[in-house]
Order: C-alpha cells, then structure tokens, then sequence
C-alpha cells in the first residue's frame, strides 16, 4: 500500500543495501543449522562472571555517574587505558587523540561522514571489509580496488590505484576480514611509503590485532607513518586506527574506539553529537572495570587458545575432506579464513544446496566492491564448537563436490 513517505527518501538510500551476512546470521538461529558465516566470537567463553561482578561494583560505587549522560568523546578513565595500550605498542597518544564509539560500524560511518563527498574515491582491498562498504555506500562513495594474494594487498598494484586521486584508502593489515591473511612488514612499510609519496591518508582498521595464534605481532600501519614522519611527540600522522571490544570482551556492549589527531578527533566529535550524542555510559563503566586490573590481558590468552584451536580443527578438516581444485588460506590469527574453489563456480547458488544439507557460509562475492569472487567464500571458525566445524565441513564438503559434478 502507497504512503506519503514512498516518494520522499533521500537521494542516497538508493545506494543502500542490505547487509549479506546479516541476512544470514538468520541461520544460526535454527538449531540444525551449523553456520559459519557469522563474524562471531565463541559466546562460551564470554566472561560472564567478570561482568556480573562489575555491574554490582560500578552501581554501588558509581550508579549516579554511570547511569547519566556522559561526554560525546567517551569515559575518560576509559580513553586513558586505551592511550596507555596504544603508547605501549608505540603510538605516543593521550586520551584527546581517542573517541570511543558504539562499535567499529558507527566509527566507519561517521569517518564517511566527515570525510566522503558524493563521487569520492576509496581505495580498498579486493576483498574487503563489507561493513565498511555498507557504510560508505550510503554516501555514494566510488570504490578503487586493489586485489590482494595470500599476503594482503598487492602493493606493486597499488600506484596506478594512487594515480586516481583517492580521498583515502581502507586497509585490514592483521587478520583480514574477510580472507584472514595478515600483511608481512616489508609490504607494510612499503604501503606506507606509497600512501606518503602520493599523499593520501590511511583508515586503518585492526579488530583482531590481539588475536595472534602464531608467528610475531608486526608494527601497525600508525606505528610505521609515525615512524616514517620522524614524529616524537602526540601523534599527529596520517593514519587513522580503528578497534574494538567487540572480539576481546564482548560484541553486545557494542563498544570501539578511533586512534586519530586531536583535530580530526574534534569533527567526529561533532558528527557523532548529530547521530547519538554519545557512546554508552554504563556500558562504558563496566568495561573499564572489568578491563582495568589486568583481566583482559588474561582473558585475550584464552581467546587465543580457543580459537587457535577451532581454526587448527577447521584446516584439519578441510584437508581431509575438500575435493582437488578448492584452496583455502592459513591465518596466523582472528575469526576467518578463506576458501577459493574452481574458476566458473558460483557459491551464492551454491548457498541454497548448502543450506539444505544444514551449513551456511558467506559467498566471497559480496566483500569485492567492483564485482568479482563468485567462486569464493567466508568460513568463520570462532563460533561454532569443534565437532560442530567437522561436521559442517563435512557437509560443505559434500555440497562443493556435487557442484563441481
């Protein structure tokens, strides 16, 4: 039935589009569906207990304070320890060069809105992030793409993208979503260098950087221009960093935060002033309560050991049972790995069959901007329990196999 409203949306909801994988995440709520297509962390390991225990605390010693409004830039009890982690990993910040945000989604939106003019062109790895597209779509951004291997972004493709004049570009060096590949440091430094030489900024996006399984953590992005620009004072570089509670805590307190200049700090400010205010305020409390005596760097061990195990059983499983003809990468770290089938493959109808015999994943084509991945997909090894990953593969498996036939 025709309304009043029909007529009447903004020029830029023609660029929306709803979200893939949330329209999955559907599937793991049906009990005989084993889903790896969710970006979920393992909800067995949420420390429950730790933040029952600093809900109690912050009501009864700060319930006035945590149940009022609160500054638009965050808790600053809060914004100090994240300073203190950041200037740890060498990043000399304070807390007027961090605002914490209701998750890393809002801080990509508000990023496209301070900063993408309609017509602007992103540079991105293909594949990339499609949160991140998601947001940027809604203010008609135009999207350079840059194909990436199993070490990340191909750098030696990377000038002639530069050429085009990005506003800026979009990278996940660790752990990428959605390939899980890391970017070694030769071709970090090397994307730096580039990204100065042309003078286009950096958005660099690290929710799994804690994440490690194996191998040595590698510098940051921020770490490298900063070093690059022979700063020795508060940061004031062209990267801005992004992360996030979300994998390391819990993704229901929907908390992140954005490492940036204090200037650029000050226009997200505002920005988000216009779109909530504020980030959570009792949310904000029990995290720095829960965080601040030396739990989370415990707790983070033990997502490690979780995880690294799911993934070791997930690869386990793909080597026994994947056809020839299908390869899949190895992260060192995070929730994902990537999974590439034969040249003419199509795994968004491979979907539907996939789902009749009770598995789901996410289709590799909807993470690349300019088309393309149609024989690609996400798997997430986080969430599900290990017998659940070898008979899901199972099952996918055999779903690839009658493709192929």
């Amino acid at each position: 039935m025709q309304t009043l409203w029909d007529d009447r949306y903004a020029l830029r909801t023609q660029n929306m589009k709803g979200s893939t994988i949330r329209e999955l995440l559907k599937f793991t709520q049906l009990p005989d569906v084993i889903s790896f297509a969710g970006g979920m962390p393992a909800p067995d390991i949420f420390p429950i207990d730790e933040f029952r225990e600093a809900c109690i605390r912050v009501l009864e010693e700060n319930g006035r304070e945590a149940l009022q409004y609160g500054q638009t830039e965050g808790y600053l009890p809060l914004r100090e320890m994240i300073s203190r982690h950041t200037n740890a990993y060498g990043i000399k910040v304070n807390a007027e060069n961090i605002m914490i945000t209701n998750g890393s989604q809002q801080a990509l939106d508000l990023i496209g809105k301070i900063f993408i003019n309609p017509g602007d062109r992103i540079l991105v790895e293909s594949p990339t992030y499609l949160g991140a597209l998601q947001a940027w779509d809604a203010y008609n951004a135009q999207y350079v793409a840059v194909p990436s291997d199993k070490d990340g972004i191909q750098v030696e493709h990377m000038e002639h993208a530069l050429r085009t004049g990005p506003k800026f570009m979009y990278v996940l060096p660790n752990f990428q979503n959605p390939t899980g590949v890391t970017i070694p440091l030769e071709r970090r430094i090397k994307l730096v260098e580039l990204a100065d030489r042309y003078g286009v900024p950096i958005i660099e996006d690290d929710p799994y950087g804690q994440l490690r399984f194996e191998g040595n953590h590698l510098p940051t992005l921020e770490v490298l221009d900063d070093q690059l620009r022979g700063n020795h004072e508060c940061y004031h570089g062209n990267v801005i960093y992004l992360s996030t509670f979300s994998k390391t805590l819990a993704p229901g307190i929907r908390l992140a935060w954005v490492v940036a200049t204090p200037e650029i700090i000050q226009k997200l400010v505002m920005a988000k002033q216009g779109t909530d205010l504020q980030p959570n305020t009792f949310a904000q409390y029990v995290a720095y309560e829960v965080s601040r005596q030396g739990f989370l760097e415990k707790h983070v061990k033990r997502i490690v050991e979780v995880y690294r195990s799911r993934r070791d059983v997930m690869l386990d499983v793909l080597e026994s049972y994947m056809p020839d003809g299908v390869s899949w990468t190895h992260p060192e770290g995070g929730l994902f790995l990537w999974l590439t089938l034969p040249e003419g493959c199509d795994t968004q109808s491979m979907l539907v069959k996939a789902v009749e015999k009770k598995v789901a994943f996410v289709p590799g084509h909807s993470f690349h901007p300019n088309g393309g991945g149609m024989n690609t997909m996400r798997l997430n090894f986080s969430y599900a329990q290990p017998d659940m990953i070898k008979i899901g593969i199972q099952r996918l498996s055999e779903t690839i196999k009658e493709h192929l036939k």
